[in-house]
């Protein structure tokens, strides 16, 4: 599952990343520890142009009550050992909670990184997942849905990040699911209302482990209200030392949590004393 993770990038980055606006800059915040029940930035099919605060948490339009279902499945009631190996049938398309939505309704949740733990410790002994190459924000395939309150009309819009099986760096954490992270020149297919299903679900697939690593940070990112860039900092060695460059990172906090980072390369082995990603 992937039920934290990280959006830091201003949001003017973000703006030019994905080569959208901002329909309530207001809403933006950085965010170290995204949790369920709050709003994060998001480009859905319904206005690719717009990047958009929705709900971490699903609730399908039909559900009674809200439901906070964080996570979506790729293949459904299908591979329930959590095999890393599976290549078989994308169930989520007959699950009748998601069924509409992978079919209409899909977004683009973004991030910088996100947290994982192991499956028995859970967010007890948490790592940050990150990107390798340095490329972020970067976007995780989600479905969203419209759910209304028929007490008070009020209108929720939330979303689920799809995960799958488990890849190399993930399971070096010990853990089962790892996030459908999209290639870039993927995410506008997953916005793509015309997009074949076959061809929707043969995206869902685990990013390459080559290109992620992790590290481990403070347990105290299980408590959805702690908050500030102390959280990502690193309480041990990554999982795969990086022997191209060290980053220094000279973190500031500015009000909210604005970062300000330096970063240095150097031609010489990982010693460890990596921050932020």
């Amino acid at each position: 599952m992937c039920g934290r993770y990280v959006t830091v990038s201003k949001l003017k980055a973000i703006e030019k990343r994905f080569n959208v606006s901002t329909e309530n800059p207001e809403q933006y915040q950085i965010n170290t520890n995204v949790s369920a029940g709050q709003l994060a930035p998001v480009i859905s099919n319904e206005d690719p142009k717009q990047l958009k605060f929705y709900q971490f948490g699903f609730t399908p339009s039909w559900a009674k009550k809200p439901s906070y279902v964080i996570n979506a499945r790729s293949e459904g009631d299908h591979n329930k050992e959590d095999d890393p190996n599976y290549h078989g049938a994308k169930g989520i398309i007959n699950k009748p909670m998601f069924r509409q939505s992978i079919r209409s309704k899909r977004c683009l949740v973004i991030a910088d990184a996100f947290v994982e733990g192991p499956k028995n410790e859970k967010l007890n002994k948490p790592y940050l997942v990150y990107r390798r190459d340095g490329e972020r924000p970067f976007a995780f395939a989600g479905i969203w849905d419209e759910w209304v309150n028929k007490e008070t009309g009020e209108i929720l819009k939330s979303f689920a990040i799809i995960t799958t099986v488990s890849n190399s760096v993930t399971q070096a954490i010990q853990h089962h699911r790892s996030p459908v992270i999209l290639p870039a020149d993927c995410e506008q297919l997953w916005l793509d209302p015309k997009l074949p299903l076959g061809e929707v679900t043969s995206l869902l697939e685990a990013f390459p482990s080559a290109e992620l690593n992790a590290y481990p940070i403070s347990a105290n990112i299980k408590n959805p209200r702690n908050n500030g860039l102390e959280l990502l900092e690193p309480k041990g060695e990554r999982i795969s030392k990086e022997h191209d460059y060290v980053i220094y990172n000279d973190l500031k906090l500015e009000g909210m949590g604005h970062t300000q980072a330096r970063v240095r390369k150097q031609e010489r082995e990982d010693d460890g004393q990596t921050s932020l990603f």
